[in-house]
């Protein structure tokens, strides 16, 4: 790959993890499901972000940038962007969690398959958005 902009960069990156997700929801690591997908969505993001020209911020939920920025998306995704912001808060507010728990919060113990197939499908559909933003990398 040669020639390709930072935002299809993180969209190829985001293409790639959705992959994984199916393996860690078989091996029923839920936890990791879920942490894997909020990477996915925030790569995403930040790559539809950084195709309409915004630097993203480096912080991990950037869904209210989507709504701040909206009227630069094309008008066939505008009306996913809400969708997205509420995807976007909803994993980074498991993101710690998922991964290094806490003292009554086992992850392994705490999450369920029913979480890991919405985190699949919610990482899914972002960047099956994502994809209508950021123009495929030609090969």
């Amino acid at each position: 790959m040669t020639n390709i902009s930072l935002a299809q960069s993180y969209l190829f990156k985001a293409q790639k993890r959705l992959k994984i997700l199916t393996v860690l929801l078989e091996e029923e690591d839920y936890s990791d499901v879920v942490r894997e997908a909020q990477e996915i969505v925030e790569l995403a993001l930040k790559g539809m972000l950084r195709e309409i020209g915004v630097d993203p911020p480096k912080w991990h939920d950037v869904g209210r940038l989507l709504l701040e920025y909206q009227e630069l998306f094309p008008e066939e995704v505008r009306g996913e962007l809400g969708r997205l912001a509420a995807i976007s808060k909803w994993l980074r507010k498991e993101r710690e969690l998922s991964f290094d728990g806490d003292v009554d919060f086992i992850p392994t113990e705490e999450y369920t398959r029913e979480e890991a197939e919405r985190a699949i499908r919610d990482a899914e559909h972002v960047v099956k958005v994502a994809q209508k933003v950021i123009p495929e990398v030609e090969k």
